[in-house]
Formats: C-alpha cells, sequence, structure tokens
C-alpha cells in the first residue's frame, strides 16, 4: 500500500448552497500518511475500483475514513451493514464509508447512539459466530432482513439514507446533475429519458428558461 492515501471526509449535501461539480466528486486532494490517520480510534482504508468514476478523478486509488468513536473492525461492519440495507453493487465502499463517517460523528456526540450501535454489531458478529462483515452476502441479507424494524436497524438507515445520495460522489455515480445554476437539473439530465415520447407542450408545464 502506498504511503500516501486520501482521507474521506463528509462532502457538501444537496442542500448547502454551493453548487456541485464534477470535480467535487473525488475525495480530496489532501495527502495524510498512515500515520496520521491511526491516531484515531479506528480506521477503514480501502481502493477504488479500476471501473469506477472516482478513480478517474482522485489523485490517488486508496482512500482511508478515519473515525473517532468506533474501532476499525466495528466501522467495517457497520459498512458492510449499510450496503445490504442500500444495496449498489458497483457503487464504491468509498461512497458507503460517508455514512459509516455520519454515524461514527452521532456515536461520539451521543453515549446512548454509540451503545445501540455497539451492541448492534456485537449482536452481528455473535449471530455469525464471527466477523459478521466476513459472512456471506446472502446470509448477510437474511440477518439485516430481521433486524428490519429494530433500533440499530433504524439508526443506520435513517443516517444512510442521507448520507449515500446527498452528495456529490454519490451525483457522480448515479449521473444527477444536482443543482447547476438556474432551472437546475431541468437543464442536467432531466429529459434524457429516452424510452418514453415526448409529452405535448401544453402538458409539460412552465419552463423557467421560457419565462
Amino acid at each position: 500500500m502506498r504511503d500516501t492515501i486520501i482521507p474521506i471526509v463528509a462532502p457538501k449535501h444537496a442542500h448547502d448552497p454551493a453548487p456541485h461539480h464534477a470535480d467535487e466528486a473525488a475525495p480530496p486532494r489532501i495527502a495524510l500518511t498512515r500515520r496520521e490517520f491511526l491516531r484515531g480510534s479506528g480506521v477503514l482504508v480501502g481502493t477504488l475500483a479500476f471501473g469506477s468514476v472516482f478513480a478517474t478523478l482522485a489523485p490517488s486509488r486508496t482512500w482511508a475514513l478515519e473515525m473517532q468513536g468506533f474501532d476499525t473492525h466495528q466501522g467495517e461492519v457497520l459498512l458492510a451493514f449499510t450496503r445490504q440495507v442500500f444495496p449498489h453493487a458497483t457503487l464504491d465502499n468509498a461512497v458507503y464509508a460517508l455514512a459509516v463517517k455520519d454515524l461514527d460523528t452521532k456515536a461520539k456526540a451521543n453515549p446512548a447512539v454509540h451503545q445501540q450501535l455497539a451492541d448492534g454489531v456485537s449482536k452481528l458478529d455473535a449471530a455469525a459466530g464471527s466477523d459478521w462483515s466476513k459472512r456471506a452476502p446472502d446470509a448477510q441479507a437474511k440477518d439485516v432482513a430481521a433486524l428490519a424494524g429494530t433500533p440499530f436497524f433504524e439508526t443506520v438507515r435513517s443516517t444512510a439514507v442521507v448520507s449515500l445520495y446527498s452528495n456529490a460522489m454519490a451525483y457522480a455515480h448515479f449521473g444527477y446533475g444536482a443543482s447547476q445554476g438556474d432551472g437546475g437539473y431541468l437543464y442536467q439530465g432531466f429529459n434524457n429519458l429516452s424510452w418514453l415520447p415526448d409529452p405535448p407542450a401544453i402538458d409539460s408545464g412552465p419552463i423557467p428558461k421560457d419565462n
């Protein structure tokens, strides 16, 4: 592994006033050494897939997430659990790490949340008889389904649904243009639908550019 790694930090969300551009999808161009990262309680490290849109944007294919509330194992289990709740086969773990980052922030600020998530990880490990993050994906899916509706599941789900989809990295992966100037997505892919005929102009509603 190279000594220089790219830190994963929470990017701007959709409600932030600053516009999102394609180059914002890459992790920030800040080089930190492994020693600096390992000062935290735990660290997640991964590599961007060769075919990933982020691999062409980031200065390094290696990413890392420093955690203050969880150890490395807990972070790995939470990341794997989040992947099962919101499965996207081609979405890089670097994006799922954003959910772990937000969970870690909540856990650090609220001891009750920390205990709930730590207990959830312990129960998953106990059910697997070892490290739950190494469990077969189909077995993981069954375990996650069995926990649907529990406080642990809902904390992960309600956090991850924002962390995963309301950020520039996800926009780049899914091809969403976000808010880019007047008209926003009306001129950034909204009309790319090709498998239905165009509706009559009278049924299309007003378009800001035409006013």
